[in-house]
């Protein structure tokens, strides 16, 4: 699936499948860009596990990262690959997820 920009140049979304989450430093900037609420803040506590943020339980956080929230809305837009410091996201384009 290819589109074109306004200007007639031939353009392929890729979409976010997947966030590293050894590599993600959770520093939020590809939620701020993002339009669509594809991912979300989460943490990880002492047991590796994913919690959700509240600021009552931020002292059982190890570390907090980005996560997928909703996949589906994504539109390929790649504003959070030029964003992201720590190249962990994984975008493909979507004859390439088909494959």
């Amino acid at each position: 699936m290819s589109f074109a920009t306004r200007d007639g140049r031939e353009w392929t979304p890729e979409y976010l499948i997947s966030i590293n989450s050894k590599k993600c430093i959770g520093c939020g900037r590809c939620f701020k860009v993002c339009g669509r609420d594809v991912m979300t803040l989460k943490g990880i506590n002492e047991e590796g596990e994913l919690v959700d943020l509240d600021n009552d339980e931020d002292d059982e956080v190890e570390k907090k990262i980005m996560v997928l929230d909703d996949q589906g809305a994504c539109i390929g837009c790649g504003a959070c690959a030029r964003v992201c410091p720590a190249d962990c996201q994984t975008h493909v384009s979507a004859a390439a997820e088909a494959a």
